[in-house]
């Protein structure tokens, strides 16, 4: 589908829609087709992005301007001047004939829409990612040097504390704090391991800073080392992305070459060596522990916790374990400071965060933004709204162990703390968009499949829970579904979460849980109507899976 040169959107908070904003919806769509623009721009609605105390807000993207207030005999000049003459109607009173009667001032504003923001992704797509001098060039190396030569250990975990950073993984737990453990635990080893294991479904985040920006992980990894009191470590990485190995030992090859890697580094007295391990596929070898086990050449099998790897990790060892987003963030904050970077994102939940969008969307890809940002944004201004004119029915979010959030949820912060609140999370960031031609019991089966054949099988609850859901949202998809599911997938879901062993099987449980509390008559249809109101199962009336 051609990607349309122009985006407009109205606010659509309670405040905006009390002054007006569905009316001035309605005659912008009027507006537009009047003057045959419907092939070139795109209409859409959006939360308030608290850009001004005027509403209804109307924003024209990519120019990124915002009039406001804007009633809906305002339109008509708007969309003469901006989108058909291409004149930003920036402080103008419009023409009193075409206004039919009003002296409404429109006032225009460029630059407030809220734009990509990069830390993460600084330098991908910028420099050559094979050459270590474009990395220097541009900052790189440079936090390290400040580390080595100006700061103690204790310095640098407080600033880690102090910014706010939280892992980027899923679990959202503050990286200082983690660090922290690590350092306070007394050994005369330690590691350091970059889970670079990027198995979600959907998720190709981490492989965008690997692929794009390698250096900046090595020299995340030294950060660490030297803050914790370690001299090695691991960059654990999916077995698929070739690519990623193949720059991430090139780079590893410079850093030692200019001094940056191996012994006594800048001089200093600090030690660190650095190898690569390639995975295997194993979705579950993504659980810090079972990495770990897979690291030490045993089968990856996630390990009973506590011990934390903080204390006991790799070979026995304090081992830090993070995400390729999480340590993407470290060289930035010790450059630009704690308050620096806690400027961007929410209180509780500073900084930036990579998605991947999917699914029934005019626009994939990937997006680094700032904390805090909605759905509706998401889908409005990055993805160019939905496909062919779909109604957005739900999001499931960081692949499959994330959340599966309805539409009435979209205007939530996506932020850790927001999303706890609503009952759901945020996972790795991965956004798979669905309008509403998908069907929720559909999707939750995909899910569980994915989660019976990814299992390792080590304990019960997620080794028969899974398989156990999976059979009856097979019976609930065909017709053959009664009552007696519905508590069953409650019981579950409970179990899975509460029982499992690692966070495969706790996570697991998301999708049953987040069916039945968001889209329960639709389930419910399957089993007491016999019809799949998306149009999706076959109900078919076929002999019932065993249970």
């Amino acid at each position: 589908m051609k990607t349309k040169r122009s985006m407009v959107l109205v606010s659509n908070d309670p405040h905006s829609i009390a002054n007006g904003a569905n009316e001035v919806f309605e005659q912008f769509s009027k507006e537009i087709e009047s003057f045959n623009l419907s092939d070139e721009i795109s209409l859409s609605k959006i939360s308030t992005i608290n850009s001004s105390d005027v509403s209804p807000v109307v924003i024209v993207y990519p120019e990124a301007v915002i009039y406001g207030p804007v009633k809906p005999d305002d339109v008509h000049h708007l969309v003469e001047e901006h989108l058909f003459k291409g004149h930003v109607a920036s402080d103008m009173q419009a023409p009193a004939e075409e206004l039919t009667g009003t002296t409404t001032w429109l006032t225009a504003r460029q630059g407030t829409l809220p734009a990509e923001q990069r830390i993460v992704l600084e330098r991908a797509g910028i420099i050559d990612p094979d050459s270590i001098e474009e990395y220097i060039t541009h900052d790189g190396y440079l936090a390290l040097r400040k580390v080595l030569t100006e700061m103690k250990s204790e310095d640098i975990i407080g600033k880690l504390k102090d910014s706010g950073l939280r892992g980027r993984g899923g679990a959202g737990f503050p990286t200082g704090s983690k660090w922290g453990f690590v350092a306070g635990t007394p050994a005369n080893k330690k590691y350091v391991i970059c889970n670079a294991d990027e198995s979600e479904p959907g998720t190709f985040k981490d492989r965008l800073i690997l692929e794009g920006d390698p250096h900046s992980i090595i020299e995340a990894m030294l950060i660490a080392g030297y803050a914790v009191g370690a001299d090695e470590g691991y960059i654990y990485v999916r077995g698929e992305y070739v690519l990623s190995q193949t720059r991430l030992l090139k780079a590893i090859s410079q850093a030692k070459e200019k001094g940056f890697l191996g012994k006594n580094i800048l001089n200093s007295g600090f030690n660190f060596d650095l190898h690569i391990h390639a995975g295997a596929g194993a979705y579950i070898c993504g659980e810090e522990t079972a990495l770990i086990e897979s690291i030490e050449g045993k089968r990856g099998e996630p390990r009973p916790r506590p011990p934390y790897p903080t204390t006991n990790g790799l070979w026995d060892k304090p081992t830090l374990v993070n995400n390729v987003e999480t340590l993407a963030n470290v060289a930035p904050i010790i450059r630009n400071g704690a308050e620096w970077y806690k400027s961007f994102g929410t209180p509780s939940s500073a900084g930036t965060k990579v998605f991947t969008i999917l699914g029934n969307v005019n626009d994939t890809g990937a997006i680094e933004v700032l904390m805090g940002i909605t759905l509706r944004e998401v889908i409005s201004i990055y993805a160019n709204g939905m496909k062919n004119g779909a109604k957005f029915k739900l999001a499931q979010t960081g692949g499959s162990s994330g959340s599966i959030i309805p539409a009435n949820l979209q205007d939530i912060p996506m932020d850790f703390d927001s999303f706890a609140k609503a009952g759901v999370s945020m996972g790795s960031g991965a956004l798979l968009i669905c309008s509403d031609e998908t069907c929720v019991v559909d999707l939750a089966k995909v899910l569980l499949n994915f989660f019976r054949f990814e299992s390792c099988g080590k304990c019960n609850p997620c080794r028969i829970g899974n398989q156990r859901a999976f059979q009856i949202l097979t019976n609930i998809s065909e017709g053959l579904g009664t009552k007696k599911d519905l508590d069953n997938l409650q019981d579950i879901s409970k179990w899975l979460y509460e029982m499992s062993n690692c966070g495969l099987g706790q996570t697991a449980g998301s999708p049953l849980k987040d069916i039945m509390s968001h889209f329960s008559d639709e389930v419910e249809a399957h089993i007491n109507l016999k019809e799949c109101p998306a149009g999706v199962c076959s109900m078919s009336g076929k002999t019932p899976t065993l249970n």
